[in-house]
């Protein structure tokens, strides 16, 4: 079984910074792509970036680009979500998924960690 914990959720300010990290662990499992999705009250779940493990290319919902970096460390197996620049409207439970790349869809999920921006 793979086990993937979130970290680094807070309350902050609009115009400040936080910085997410999820760590992937557990037996026989492949890392195609990692990903952040994030929920605000009352709305769908919503992409906001991915980064393909192997080449470290990295994608963005619009919404973000410009405010949010996207890293990794292979040989933690972490994914880290810098978020700049904070508006209110990013408030919401942040989640990474983990796809193998095997089945088209995501394997597995964090637990989530709540942001909150103030304005």
């Amino acid at each position: 079984q793979v086990q993937l914990v979130e970290s680094g959720g807070g309350l902050v300010q609009a115009g400040g910074s936080l910085r997410l990290s999820c760590t992937a662990s557990g037996r026989n499992f492949n890392i195609y792509t990692m990903d952040w999705f994030r929920q605000a009250p009352g709305k769908e779940r919503e992409f906001v970036a991915g980064i393909r493990w192997s080449r470290g290319s990295t994608y963005y919902a619009d919404s973000v680009k410009g405010r949010f970096t996207i890293s990794r460390d292979n040989a933690e197996n972490t994914v880290y979500l810098q978020m700049n620049s904070l508006k209110p409207e990013d408030t919401g439970v942040y989640y990474c998924a983990l796809n193998q790349g095997r089945s088209g869809q995501f394997d597995y999920w964090g637990q989530g960690t709540q942001v909150t921006v103030s304005s």
